[in-house]
């Protein structure tokens, strides 16, 4: 049964999953993984209502700080970041930009959750931050477009083809976490902000541009970026 994305104008209610990909048909292969994840950066829909994507934070509303919520990553992945980075990292932001989130997850990688892998999702009030292979490699087993090579070489990803038919995307630990509390952790925080767009193009649209005016720019990237921003998900 395939899955729905409901749409609601309460900014509260509106959820987003991002950077995702569909699991990939190819069989499995010795010393890699079977699936191709975040291929295209894109996303499948938020399951329906009855299999929720994520632990649901009731939202406050009551004007108090957020608070970081730390799962454990689960076997064979591990956090990118740790609180105090990302505490840091939106202490730096225009401090009216947080006065609607109250919960910063470190999810957990489960069985479940990578049929459906990311780097970041917003849903109610809350953000929540996926884990990464503790290797910081990614392996990939159909080419990634240009936008996805450009991107993650605008954060210090490294890529190689380690055999025919694979391309690998490593990460050093200091360029994975300037994507994450640069990149991932600012596009979602514009999705939470996003309360005058419902359609997917047009909330993609504004927490691309959020990432790019709010994230990568202030931080003298590596290399300039383009202003253009795009349609990075996909639906199924």
């Amino acid at each position: 049964m395939a899955s729905r994305r409901k749409h609601t104008h309460n900014k509260h209610q509106k959820h987003n999953i991002t950077r995702q990909t569909r699991r990939q048909a190819t069989q499995p292969r010795v010393g890699w993984s079977p699936r191709a994840r975040r291929l295209q950066f894109g996303a499948h829909n938020v399951p329906a209502p009855f299999s929720p994507p994520e632990d649901w934070h009731e939202p406050r509303e009551d004007g108090g700080d957020y608070q970081i919520i730390v799962q454990p990553p689960g076997e064979g992945y591990r956090h990118v970041v740790t609180p105090e980075q990302v505490r840091e990292r939106l202490n730096r932001m225009p401090a009216h930009f947080l006065d609607a989130l109250e919960v910063v997850q470190f999810s957990q990688m489960t069985r479940k959750k990578k049929s459906f892998p990311c780097y970041g999702m917003q849903w109610g009030a809350t953000l929540y931050l996926y884990p990464l292979e503790e290797s910081l490699e990614e392996i990939f087993y159909t080419p990634p477009r240009p936008e996805v090579l450009n991107e993650s070489k605008m954060f210090g990803g490294q890529w190689d083809r380690p055999e025919k038919g694979v391309w690998r995307l490593k990460w050093s630990e200091e360029a994975i976490a300037d994507f994450y509390l640069n990149n991932i952790l600012i596009h979602e925080l514009g999705h939470l902000l996003d309360d005058r767009n419902t359609s997917y193009t047009d909330r993609e649209r504004y927490a691309e541009w959020f990432a790019i005016e709010y994230g990568y720019r202030p931080t003298g990237g590596r290399q300039v970026r383009q202003p253009e921003v795009r349609k990075r998900h996909h639906s199924v």
